[in-house]
């Protein structure tokens, strides 16, 4: 049996220790817990991390690429507790103020390797955003430089979810599942991450629940690991359906 991760947004300190409270009293499933590094928040993912770790003891903390100065130490590297960090490379932030790095997530990866070994380093992989040919040549950089596993985009096809599976086999993956309720929820995957949705794709909460059952299902059944990112729901509506029997 695969491992089930759960994202949490970092909002402030009082909101993500009370969705972390939710989460361990109603989905037992959860072994780990993967945190955003959002720049709307003043809460970085690495504090966020070390905030509920108390909760789950698994905290998986993103760390963006473009935010990294070169003489900078690497976040996290120093929390004795901390086991992995997912590194992504970042979108360009908003609010121009905010410096950024000409850093990629695999320069970022090999960082980590020399200079804070101890930790595993996770990457990502997005089926979306670009050709699968230059995704998987990415894939190749970003193991190379050292990622041990990798976190995927969420995932609303199972027909792409075959595909995916067959392109990382053999890889450790956690496969993302999150719920798209509404046309507003699906115009942002569609225009941020450029999400082709099947065309009868339903936006409701029962036939999303349903979706993530079965893709959990057959992720579980060919032993990976699955990440749940309820996104604009409440936790207990989407995650207690979802618990084992």
């Amino acid at each position: 049996m695969g491992l089930t991760a759960v994202e949490l947004i970092p909002r402030d300190r009082e909101t993500l220790l009370r969705d972390a409270g939710e989460v361990s009293q109603h989905f037992p499933d959860a072994q780990l817990i993967n945190i955003p590094d959002l720049l709307r928040f003043p809460l970085r993912s690495w504090e966020a991390a070390r905030l509920i770790r108390p909760i789950f003891p698994r905290v998986v903390p993103h760390v963006r690429a473009i935010d990294i100065a070169p003489d900078a130490p690497l976040p996290g590297a120093d929390d004795p507790g901390l086991r992995e960090v997912l590194v992504v490379e970042g979108d360009p932030p908003t609010d121009l103020r905010h410096r950024t790095y000409p850093n990629t997530s695999e320069s970022v990866i090999a960082r980590y390797r020399r200079e804070a070994p101890h930790l595993d380093v996770y990457a990502a992989f997005d089926p979306y955003r670009r050709a699968p040919y230059k995704e998987m040549q990415a894939i190749e950089r970003k193991k190379e430089a050292g990622a041990m596993g990798f976190f995927t985009q969420p995932i609303f096809d199972m027909r792409m979810l075959d595909l995916c599976m067959n392109w990382l086999e053999g890889e450790t993956v956690f496969w993302g599942i999150s719920p798209v309720i509404g046309p507003r929820s699906r115009s942002y995957w569609e225009t941020t991450n450029h999400v082709i949705f099947p065309h009868d794709f339903d936006p409701t909460l029962e036939a999303n629940i349903a979706f993530a059952r079965q893709m959990m299902d057959t992720v579980a059944q060919a032993g990976g690991n699955t990440y749940l990112m309820p996104l604009r729901v409440k936790l207990e509506r989407y995650l207690i359906p979802l618990r084992r029997a």
